[in-house]
C-alpha cells in the first residue's frame, strides 16, 4: 500500500483490513475509468481490464514487490535483511496480505461494473419485483 500501514492490525485482522481498502479503491478507480472510457467509446470488458491491473498495482503493488523481493532477491548481508523487515508492517503475514488486497480490488471492480451495468439499464428492462 502506498501509505502508512502502522496501524492496522497484525494476521488475519490486517489482511481484512488492506482487502477492505483495496476493495474501495478497485471500485474508485473502475468509476474513473468507467467514466473516461465510456466518452471514448470503451467496452466494458477493456474499463474492467484496466481497472484491475491499475487497482492491483495501487493497492497490492508494495507488498507484491517485497514479496518478491524477500522470496528471491539477493540478500547480501544478514543485516541488510533485518533492515528491509523492520520496513515491512506485519512481514509475517505478508501473502496473505496480499492475496486479499487482490481478492478485495477484483471485488471493487465487479462491484462498480455490477452498479454501471445497473445504471445502464432502462426501469422498463429491469426484472420485476414479485
Amino acid at each position: 500500500m502506498f501509505f502508512d500501514q502502522s496501524w492496522m492490525g497484525y494476521g488475519f485482522e490486517g489482511a481484512l483490513e488492506a482487502g477492505a481498502i483495496a476493495l474501495v479503491l478497485g471500485l474508485v478507480v473502475f468509476t474513473l475509468l468507467h467514466l473516461y472510457g465510456r466518452s471514448q467509446g470503451w467496452s466494458p470488458a477493456l474499463e474492467i481490464g484496466w481497472a484491475t491491473v491499475i487497482g492491483m498495482v495501487l493497492a497490492g503493488g508494495s507488498d507484491l514487490w517485497n514479496l518478491f523481493y524477500f522470496n528471491y532477491g539477493r540478500v547480501q548481508s544478514l543485516q541488510l535483511l533485518r533492515v528491509r523487515l523492520a520496513e515491512v508492517h506485519d512481514p509475517d503475514n505478508l501473502g496473505g496480505r496480499v492475496v486479499a488486497e487482490f481478492i478485495g480490488v477484483c471485488v471493487g471492480v465487479y462491484v462498480g461494473w455490477w452498479l454501471a451495468g445497473r445504471r445502464r439499464q432502462r426501469p422498463s428492462q429491469r426484472p420485476s419485483q414479485q
